[in-house]
């Protein structure tokens, strides 16, 4: 099944919707500005409660998250088009996997990164694999996480644009016990991202917002691994940034044959070295 990738761009939305795009996505930063991201903890019981600022909530939400998917920039749409293209073709061919041989390397996240990060270094893309870690904290549990991050030089403004691949991006912040206003959000989300790291950045706040509010309508615990910052480390943390060796493509029409000697005539290989000579092994 192809996979859905973030296109910026919005499919028969009208152009006011565009409009509001570009409203929303400048103004982000006064809306929501807790430092975590989350809803007022302040908000007593019935306010929390109230069918009106629920359903307020629900639709500034989902209003936050079209207006930053219909924006994108000639960059990122260069790098979108070329990774949509790279796992198309990945998609029909067969790869063996180089880290655990048990596995089916299409199922294994770290050799379809090793594969898609080569395969973007050969069409000229400084792309790399970054693999972020941190430790525990009084506010996060310890973890840490692998992507692709693409560095684009922009001549005109003389400045470096940093382009986010996260391969499993909804799956990222679905939720089993998710409510039905969380799970059409949830929808939204492309499952391929590929954009710049700000735009990634305010929907990963949009998301960890949204998700800290589901589970104060079911009166349930969150888990410390979809809290804001958590979620936020993932991408924005310390970073180890490596090109990795490609995978093997098998084709039989380019494998190169194994050289095989018997231990009978290996001391006629010995001759060709340096003079040497042993004795043949006797059969018998």
């Amino acid at each position: 099944m192809a996979k859905e990738f973030f296109t910026g761009s919005a499919t028969g939305r009208s152009s006011d919707e565009v409009s509001l795009a570009d409203i929303v996505f400048e103004s982000w930063d006064s809306f929501d500005s807790n430092k975590d991201g989350d809803v007022d903890e302040n908000n007593n019981d019935n306010d929390g409660s109230s069918s009106e600022k629920c359903k307020a909530f629900w639709e500034e939400k989902d209003q936050l998250l079209k207006g930053i998917l219909c924006r994108t920039s000639s960059c990122e749409k260069k790098v979108r088009e070329a990774t949509k293209e790279v796992v198309r073709e990945m998609d029909n061919s067969e790869m063996v996997c180089s880290c655990r041989r048990q596995v089916v390397a299409k199922s294994c996240r770290n050799c379809m990164l090793k594969e898609l990060c080569d395969r973007l270094l050969n069409l000229g893309y400084n792309c790399a694999i970054c693999k972020s870690k941190w430790r525990s904290s009084s506010e996060i549990i310890s973890g840490e996480h692998s992507y692709l991050e693409v560095r684009e030089d922009l001549s005109k403004s003389k400045r470096e644009v940093k382009v986010v691949i996260e391969m499993s991006f909804r799956g990222e912040f679905e939720m089993a016990c998710g409510n039905e206003e969380y799970k059409e959000l949830i929808k939204r989300l492309p499952e391929v991202f590929v954009g710049k790291a700000e735009r990634l950045r305010a929907l990963v706040k949009i998301m960890c917002s949204a998700a800290k509010r589901c589970m104060k309508e079911k009166k349930m615990h969150i888990g410390p691994w979809r809290k804001h910052k958590y979620m936020e480390a993932k991408w924005f943390g310390t970073c180890e940034r490596s090109t990795m060796e490609p995978l093997l493509v098998m084709n039989s029409a380019t494998r190169q044959p194994k050289y095989k000697a018997s231990m009978l005539t290996f001391d006629l290989l010995l001759d060709n070295i340096q003079g040497l000579h042993c004795t043949t092994v006797e059969v018998v």
